[in-house]
């Protein structure tokens, strides 16, 4: 960073190294190596496809994820390794996620001696209650494991003079929220937190907005030697210093805002974890991780004014036009301004062959937006849709003290058109 801004190694947009320089005079001149992931969602399930064990095909996918992420872990050498929150995709994870999870992070431990391994609870793994349970207890049997469940707390690692301040979801989400102030008394100090900055694009899992934010500034990520963050899915840098590192495989609700925000950031179609070098110049490197199958979003089709007949030969055309196939990949096509006599008239068969030959086949029918007439026999705007209804009237309504309305009317309008979006493709 020159001047207060990142400096990017030629090789860093095509996923090298990139690196800053602190904002102040390094703590320390010794180097450290940390691997920071986050949002494992082991034990997520999608689609009803089932491998031979039983086991839901995209539970499996993310599995394998995981212990391609350890391999690379292992064969890195960190001196550190934190895990930003979310390892289970639900509270109480069924067996198989658990037994699998426990023995990729022995594995993980018997292969890197002495390495401290720190994990924090996200909101998928936190438990409703304090009084409840958690199963990422289980992992403190491990050596030099530690876990971080409701409240924030503040580890000290002498050997390294750091200290390293865990802040889990229920403490990011909870009043009041904890100081995010360093250890004046450590060398180098390490942020560890669960949450979502503000100003983040919420288009890749929209169904959580009106979640607890944290102004960016608020991070005062300049006081730290490095802000490791979890809860948002694509890897993305926040400051110079801190980074989401994203999750490891397509486990948002809306995948294909996944992909678009990985096409924003320049690795279209990648997810990893990130490796992180501090020392005088700390570099941070994304390290992604093969992926069990792609998820392909094929080109929009434009349908206005073209018959069945036609978009069919046009929804074919796409589909042969993946590289490779689309068998066993995971597959939308989204096609607009089609009207229900046309979306009847399809070639069903074909639609459900490409759906035998993918793990999943989504066509994603928008039905042509309604006008109406303005004036005396004029053509006009825009009809109002109930979207357009709710919204009006939810900026209208009072609100609970505490609730964010910016928040509640996008949740609102996101509900009207995800149900209006599901009755149109019935």
């Amino acid at each position: 960073m020159r001047n207060g801004r990142v400096t990017h190694e030629a090789a860093g947009a095509a996923g090298g190294w990139l690196e800053y320089s602190a904002l102040r005079t390094p703590h320390s001149a010794f180097a450290m190596r940390l691997a920071h992931l986050a949002d494992l969602h082991l034990g997520f399930r999608q689609y009803y496809r089932q491998t031979s064990q039983g086991i839901n095909q995209r539970e499996a996918d993310v599995a394998v994820a995981f212990r391609r992420v350890v391999d690379d872990v292992i064969a890195a050498q960190p001196e550190l390794i934190l895990v930003a929150g979310d390892v289970f995709h639900s509270v109480r994870p069924g067996n198989p996620a658990i037994l699998d999870a426990f023995n990729q992070f022995r594995r993980l431990s018997d292969a890197l001696p002495g390495v401290s391994v720190i994990i924090i609870a996200g909101d998928h793994d936190t438990p409703r209650s304090v009084e409840t349970g958690t199963i990422l207890r289980l992992f403190e049997a491990l050596p030099a494991f530690h876990v971080v469940v409701h409240e924030a707390k503040r580890l000290s690692f002498p050997q390294w003079e750091l200290s390293v301040l865990c802040v889990p979801f229920a403490a990011f989400a909870g009043e009041p929220r904890p100081d995010l102030d360093v250890d004046p008394d450590a060398r180098r100090n390490i942020l560890l937190m669960h949450g979502e900055l503000a100003g983040l694009p919420r288009d890749y899992d929209p169904g959580e907005h009106g979640i607890p934010t944290l102004e960016p500034s608020e991070l005062h990520a300049e006081r730290w030697d490095y802000v490791a963050l979890g809860h948002y899915h694509v890897a993305r840098q926040m400051a110079p210093n801190a980074w989401y590192s994203g999750s490891i495989e397509y486990v948002s609700r809306n995948p294909w805002g996944d992909l678009k925000q990985e096409k924003a950031q320049g690795r279209a179609g990648e997810k990893g974890w990130l490796l992180v070098e501090l020392q005088q110049r700390t570099k941070v490197k994304f390290q992604p991780v093969e992926l069990a199958r792609r998820h392909v979003d094929l080109e929009p089709i434009n349908a206005s004014g073209r018959s069945a007949e036609q978009l069919d030969e046009e929804i074919a055309s796409r589909v042969a036009a993946v590289k490779n196939g689309i068998e066993d990949q995971i597959v939308r096509q989204l096609v607009y301004e089609v009207s229900r006599l046309v979306a009847r008239e399809l070639k069903h068969e074909a639609i459900r062959d490409y759906k035998t030959r993918a793990l999943h086949y989504h066509l994603d029918l928008r039905r042509p937006e309604s006008r109406r007439e303005v004036g005396v026999g004029g053509p006009g705007g825009k009809a109002r849709t109930l979207a357009d209804i709710v919204v009006e009237y939810l900026e209208r309504r009072p609100t609970t003290p505490g609730v964010d309305r910016h928040h509640l009317v996008a949740l609102g309008r996101r509900y009207v058109e995800d149900a209006e979006r599901e009755r149109g493709e019935r």
